[in-house]
């Protein structure tokens, strides 16, 4: 479920930077206004970091608990996860050389969403293979709250403005 939310969060990540980056390319004049716009857009991508990592230990501590659904072995979740791992990672730093290429702190907390997307694939894989492998349920919401130090971090840091490059 984490996975899942991840991709929501990531696509709502893009179209926050996609309406900052917008309004720039059709020739905002206002140097003051456009860092305005990047103030928000940054702490919009650090908002929806820290909104992951919530969901992240609220599921995984619900899972834990043994409340809501036992997790399965799929072999299609795998196949998602493993792909979303080798295409997240050359994305997030993509996005991080062209952040600091425009100085944009936005486009950062967005490459830092991309790379959880990828943080979060390699222990939702992780946890689907040790369940798959050894029947352990546990491992995946295990997995899920190794990557909530990073996502807090990025999130905090997006929210407040800093990491600039």
């Amino acid at each position: 479920m984490a996975f899942g939310v991840d991709s929501f969060v990531e696509t709502a990540s893009g179209a926050v930077l996609w309406w900052r980056l917008r309004v720039e390319l059709t020739g905002a004049d206002d140097l003051e206004g456009l860092g305005r716009m990047e103030r928000r857009a940054a702490r919009g991508a650090g908002a929806m970091l820290l909104m992951l990592a919530v969901y992240i230990v609220i599921d995984a501590g619900r899972r834990l608990l043994g409340v809501g659904a036992e997790a399965q072995v799929s072999r299609l979740g795998m196949a998602v996860t493993t792909g979303a791992l080798v295409v997240m990672p050359v994305l997030g730093c993509a996005k991080l050389r062209t952040a600091g290429s425009l100085g944009s702190r936005a486009l950062r907390a967005d490459a830092y969403e991309t790379l959880a997307c990828a943080w979060l694939s390699a222990t939702t894989l992780g946890g689907l293979i040790l369940n798959a492998a050894l029947g352990w349920s546990w491992a995946d919401p295990v997995a899920a709250f190794a990557i909530v130090p990073l996502v807090v971090r990025e999130g905090l840091e997006g929210w407040r403005g800093k990491g600039e490059e």
